[in-house]
């Protein structure tokens, strides 16, 4: 599966279909179910915060800039992480129409290898994340919120009950880049 999400990848950039931010609807991933991802397209300010190990309270981040853009003529989703400390993180998301999922692939500065994660539109208009290799110690989620009209919220959860509860342990609020 990795040797294929590596030529997927691969075969995108080489492609040169990167088409920049678009920040209209009349982009190809604001259609069908493409949009599901295509409805973060845009460059956004990240203010974030992080549960204490312990529990005992959250703490502010560092921010970062998270710029997604629509490439192949709506074939993905690709995103770039730029963390306001340094590092650089990026994800390309395909819709698997014979699934009715997203096959994603993330990979980031300090980071051996990829991540593979598969997501999917839930009931309530959000976009939910699981991390599929390599397998992490407990089940982690990642939750991409429906947006508002000033942005949109993310949350990984981590769950110690095997999936029946979650609790956030890492949260973001995007709002529009204004340089």
């Amino acid at each position: 599966m990795k040797r294929i999400m590596l030529l997927a990848v691969a075969l995108l950039v080489s492609a040169g279909i990167s088409a920049g931010p678009e920040h209209n609807h009349d982009s190809p991933c604001m259609n069908g179910p493409v949009s599901q991802f295509g409805r973060y397209v845009g460059d956004w300010k990240i203010e974030d915060e992080q549960l204490a190990q312990d529990g005992s309270g959250w703490s502010d981040g560092n921010g970062a800039r998270w710029t997604f853009e629509c490439i192949g003529d709506g074939t993905a989703v690709q995103d770039h992480w730029r963390p306001n400390v340094g590092g650089y993180g990026t994800n390309l998301r395909t819709y698997n129409a014979d699934d009715d999922k997203w096959e994603i692939v993330w990979a980031a500065s300090g980071q051996q290898g990829l991540m593979h994660i598969t997501a999917r539109h839930n009931d309530e208009g959000n976009v939910v994340m699981d991390i599929v290799s390599p397998k992490p110690p407990q089940p982690r989620r990642i939750i991409f919120y429906k947006p508002d009209a000033d942005g949109w919220n993310w949350a990984m959860q981590w769950s110690q009950d095997e999936g029946k509860t979650w609790f956030d342990v890492y949260r973001i609020r995007a709002t529009p880049w204004r340089d």
